[in-house]
Parts: C-alpha cells; structure tokens; sequence
C-alpha cells in the first residue's frame, strides 16, 4: 500500500504512468490489509498463523535456539524485499516519461486484472465452502471445488500471476531506458524484474504458502494425502485419476 502512496506522490514520470503504478499497487495492499484488519476483529491473531507455527519447526530442524532474533531476521529479510525486488516494478512503471500506452502495457493491464479476479474467486469459493461446511457441523471437509479442483493452491497462482503482469508491464519502462543507461544497468534491472517473479514464487510455493499449508492440512484432513495425488499443487490442470 505505501509502495503505491509513495509511487503516486514522488513518480517521476507521465501522470498515466504514476496513477497506473499507485493505483496497482494500492489495490493489492489494501486487498490484504483489509483482510487482516478483518482477521483481527475476529480474533485470529490471538494465536500463531499456522505459516509461522511451520517457520518455527524449520528453525528446531536448523538448531536455532534464539527465536526471537530468528524472527527479528526474518521481519527485515521481508522488509529488503518490500523495498528492492517488489518495489521494483512500480518504480519503473511510475518513472516512464511517455504517456501514450504500449501494447505491453495493455497486456499486462488485462492480465493483472484478470488474475486478481481469478485470485478473488479462489477466496471466495474456498470461504464459502468452509463456511457451509461448519454450518453444516463439518469442519474437517475438504475444498475441491471450483478453481480448487484444478489446483490445491489457485489462489497462490494468481496471485503469483498478478505480479508477473506487473512485470509485463513495466517492461515498456525497461525498453525506454535502453538509450540512456549502460548495459550493466539493464541487465540488471532486468534481473531484478525476473528476481521479483522467482522471489514470489518461491515464497507463496514453498515458504510462507501452499508447503507450510499443506503441512497441517494433511495432519487434519483425512482425505488430503488423495488430493495431494489427484491435484497439481501450483498450477492449475485437469486432476489426474
């Protein structure tokens, strides 16, 4: 949320191109900080979220005993990343001084929107399915429907998505700097861009998503180990017999 504040506010490029980024990037942190604010008026954070539960059993695997710096490292590991490699496409994107639209950028407009949507979608399918089944006094049931049938982890593909089109977007910006700044620089500009995508899809796989998930989902679910079988975990396909 502030990367897109602070876009709007400093950008240094074409005003499209300002309210693009800020606009992006607000959309994506208030969606999430909505919903915590919505988590802790339901009071989960009164306990460990069930990711950083599975963080602590890496660290007892890894021998670590101090816990506290542990977490103190990993809060400024996620906060090097907030301001470097994730921040990058919107400082791109708000720097570029042309104002018409690539085509790039369009294809990355609709994509972006697109997987937001979808990302949208495998939230609501999957509450509503918890939802009816609590009500139904069934806690333990097991989601495979909708997107959810075709991936154990839409919602994370998406959402893997939504930043790859940030990355087709601000590649336009990439390409307006090729006169003016040296092939060092570009190379590594591009490589912070492709950095952004490993970097997501690294965490939401197997850091803080569908691994440190699936870990209790297994535990509490008798049917998972079979939907772990039949469902590609990432990305999404027609589930196998």
């Amino acid at each position: 949320t502030l990367i897109g504040v602070l876009v709007l506010v400093y950008g240094q490029g074409a005003d499209p191109k300002k309210l693009l980024a800020g606009v992006l990037f607000l959309f994506m942190g208030l969606r999430m900080g909505l919903m915590a604010l919505l988590y802790l008026t339901k009071g989960a954070f009164k306990r460990e979220l069930p990711r950083y539960q599975y963080q602590k059993l890496r660290w007892e695997k890894e021998e670590k005993s101090n816990v506290t710096l542990a977490m103190q490292v990993e809060i400024l590991v996620q906060a090097f990343a907030n301001m470097s490699f994730l921040a990058m496409p919107a400082l791109l994107i708000a720097w570029n001084p042309n104002a018409s639209f690539h085509w790039l950028e369009i294809v990355g407009v609709v994509l972006w929107v697109l997987s937001y949507c979808m990302e949208s979608l495998a939230d609501k399918q999957k509450n509503s399915f918890i939802a009816a089944n609590v009500k139904a006094g069934n806690k333990r049931a097991l989601c495979n429907v909708g997107l959810w049938r075709y991936s154990r982890h839409p919602n994370y593909f998406f959402e893997w998505m939504v930043w790859n089109s940030l990355i087709v977007i601000a590649l336009p910006s990439l390409m307006a700097l090729w006169n003016s700044e040296s092939l060092v620089i570009m190379v590594a500009l591009g490589g912070v861009l492709l950095m952004a995508s490993r970097m997501m899809y690294t965490t939401l796989v197997h850091y803080t998503g569908a691994k440190p998930a699936e870990y209790y989902s297994a535990q509490k679910r008798p049917d998972y180990k079979e939907y772990q079988r039949t469902t590609s975990m990432f990305f999404p396909k027609k589930p196998s017999l």
